[in-house]
């Protein structure tokens, strides 16, 4: 309809033309015809570029943050965080939160390098779903399985990195850019969004088997205690340490201890048979 309403203007236009008289309707019918082409051309089905990846959210999910549908219920999900307390966290060998991380316009946030955090309660078979955004040249990571035997969570916990890929020194390396298995399995480039920016983290962690997702897409998959990751660990930093990534239940714990912005939202967690 848009095209031929651009017809009939042009049409318009020619026939006007050779009636050179009322000149002040000319600017009006070219503009109204100007703006039908260009709503012919924004509604066509071609493009010349590809459409940017998006994130549909789960069927069923509330619009509110921080919140579970009835659906989400009733599929086994529950909020790790309520948008409101910081209930369910603690510090790292702490009985409290450590300074630096507040509550705040529904998110879990901190502003600089303070410590560590963990879920109070352990997981072991499990799918979790956060949102996070971070500051220009940010590094924070969520360590999964996490226990409390050595002096930092990462030395016994696998890490799913969160980074700015772009400004940030690890995001030189795919190995450890957004999304990867921190140091052993890479992620690859082009699905985090700039800083500033949310984006969508899932985890899937059954037995062995591990998944990374980022905005939607799986990015990494592994198997925990296989040759290839015995292999990975060994030639790694983490070799130093015998029991990382040993433990089949543990924490989910947030990396605190790197300057920069960062903010958590929609954590939600569900553990799986």
């Amino acid at each position: 309809m848009l095209r031929r309403l651009a017809d009939a203007g042009l049409d318009a236009i020619t026939q006007s033309l050779m009636r050179p008289r009322r000149l002040s309707f000319y600017p009006t019918l070219l503009a109204l015809t100007l703006a039908a082409a260009g709503g012919c051309a924004r509604t066509g089905t071609g493009s010349n570029t590809a459409a940017s990846p998006s994130v549909s959210p789960p069927a069923g999910t509330p619009a509110q943050a921080n919140a579970l549908s009835e659906a989400e219920r009733a599929a086994g999900w529950r909020l790790l965080f309520d948008g409101r307390t910081a209930n369910g966290w603690r510090g790292y060998r702490q009985q409290a939160m450590p300074n630096g991380w507040r509550v705040a316009d529904g998110t879990l946030t901190k502003d600089a390098g303070t410590g560590d955090i963990l879920t109070t309660d352990q997981f072991g078979d499990f799918e979790l779903v956060l949102d996070w955004r971070i500051g220009a040249g940010g590094n924070s990571g969520i360590f999964y399985r996490g226990t409390e035997e050595y002096d930092h969570v990462y030395w016994s916990a696998p890490e799913y990195q969160l980074l700015d890929d772009a400004a940030a020194p690890d995001g030189r390396n795919r190995l450890t850019s957004a999304a990867s298995a921190y140091a052993l399995y890479a992620a690859p480039a082009g699905i985090v969004r700039p800083a500033g920016e949310w984006n969508t983290t899932r985890i899937v962690a059954r037995g062995a088997r591990v998944e990374h997702w980022l905005n939607g897409q799986r990015v990494v998959q592994y198997e925990l205690w296989s040759p290839d990751w015995e292999a990975k660990v060994k030639a790694s930093k983490f070799g130093d340490w015998p029991n990382y990534g040993r433990a089949k239940r543990g924490h989910i714990a947030i990396q605190g201890d790197h300057n920069g912005v960062l903010a958590l939202r929609n954590i939600k967690l569900r553990t799986l048979p």
